[in-house]
């Protein structure tokens, strides 16, 4: 009997552990963020003495007054920031991280990756030469004063998506049990990089924004619950470029971002809806359990489009005016740093009556150059 008891209290012990560990979890969870707005606030008025041409060379003959009043209507952007000309796009990543850190009490030595997005890395506000070497990362490392060895550095170049794509590989690391702590910020001063005669140019702005994501066991899943990525790389490639100013006699940077905007509309309105209802539908979701949908900004029109879509696409003509927060209107398009600025803003409740709330679902998604779409489903802690 002893000898029978022995064995069922092991069996009984072995199984228990064997819940336990199974019971357990581990979830990538966001514990902290942070943000950078440079200081100086460019409104619409500071664009009139701008001469905008066309994709043909040509000058617009339209009064300038009237193509930026023809802007506001569309975009809805009335002001964005530009990043001061002694400040460098690592300067800015640095000031986000250092704050995500801080607010979410951690080490920086005990970081496992410091993962950076970016389109250009840093520019010279004079020569606009690209600066990418060393990495932007392992510049923000070094200004960070990281002195850990195993804490890698890592730049993600993925157009305005790379900063959701960054905490979709953070994510990632964190399932693999290669990393628990993680820096993910997303970092750009576009001002540096428009061409000033074309009219896209008053879409884009500076800003940094940044999480930690830390692996934290538990019986209930939360934090990234899933995430999706579609890269179309055909005809599409070729909706965002680097090239020449539209005027030719601009003495300048010869590398200059130029978007074809008609493709881009029609690209974004017919596949991110759908992308992110298939990822909805993986999790076994509806857009009813979604809370917020922190969307990539750059056209106010475009966003509510999409939005609208996706609601339509259950079935669902209104949207809840509060689950479509908006920043575009007075930040303009900050590309990586437009979904976590929003974030931090919302977190921080400095973005209105936005808040986030315990087990509260959320969507962060983006799309952007290449084109690439992706999408995360974040639930917060209970």
């Amino acid at each position: 009997m002893h000898i029978f008891n022995f064995y069922f209290n092991e069996l009984f012990n072995f199984v228990s552990l064997f819940k336990t560990q199974h019971l357990d979890m581990i979830n990538s969870v966001i514990t902290g963020s942070g943000h950078y707005l440079p200081n100086k606030v460019v409104k619409n008025d500071d664009f009139f003495a701008h001469d905008f041409f066309d994709d043909n060379g040509d000058r617009i003959e339209k009064p300038t007054q009237e193509i930026i009043q023809k802007f506001e209507e569309i975009t809805e952007i009335k002001e964005r920031r530009y990043v001061d000309s002694d400040v460098l796009n690592s300067d800015m990543a640095t000031a986000a991280g250092k704050m995500a850190l801080e607010r979410a009490g951690v080490d920086p030595e005990t970081l496992d990756y410091v993962i950076v997005a970016h389109n250009f890395g840093d520019i010279d506000p004079v020569s606009r030469q690209i600066d990418i070497m060393p990495s932007m990362s392992a510049k923000v490392k070094h200004n960070l004063g990281i002195k850990n060895l195993k804490c890698k550095p890592y730049d993600m170049t993925f157009g305005c998506p790379g900063w959701v794509e960054s905490l979709i590989l953070a994510h990632q690391f964190i399932q693999a049990k290669i990393a628990k702590k993680i820096l993910v910020i997303g970092s750009d001063t576009l001002s540096r990089s428009v061409d000033p005669h074309d009219r896209s140019a008053m879409i884009f702005a500076d800003g940094a924004g940044a999480v930690v994501l830390e692996a934290k066991e538990s019986e209930e899943k939360c934090g990234i619950l899933n995430h999706a990525t579609l890269s179309y790389n055909g005809d599409e490639m070729n909706f965002l470029v680097n090239a020449p100013s539209l005027n030719k006699d601009y003495v300048g940077s010869n590398k200059n971002i130029q978007m074809k905007g008609r493709k881009v509309y029609e690209f974004v309105l017919k596949n991110v809806p759908p992308a992110i209802k298939e990822m909805l539908d993986e999790t076994e979701l509806t857009i009813t359990d979604i809370q917020k949908i922190l969307l990539h900004q750059a056209n106010a029109k475009m966003d509510h489009a999409m939005i609208e879509r996706l609601f339509k696409l259950y079935g669902m003509r209104d949207v809840p005016a509060e689950v479509d927060p908006m920043t575009v209107q007075f930040l303009g398009n900050s590309s990586v740093a437009t979904v976590p600025t929003m974030f931090d803003m919302i977190n921080e409740k400095q973005l209105g009556n936005h808040a986030f709330c315990a087990s509260d679902k959320i969507i962060m998604a983006s799309v952007g150059a290449s084109m690439n779409i992706n999408a995360i489903i974040y639930q917060f802690e209970k």
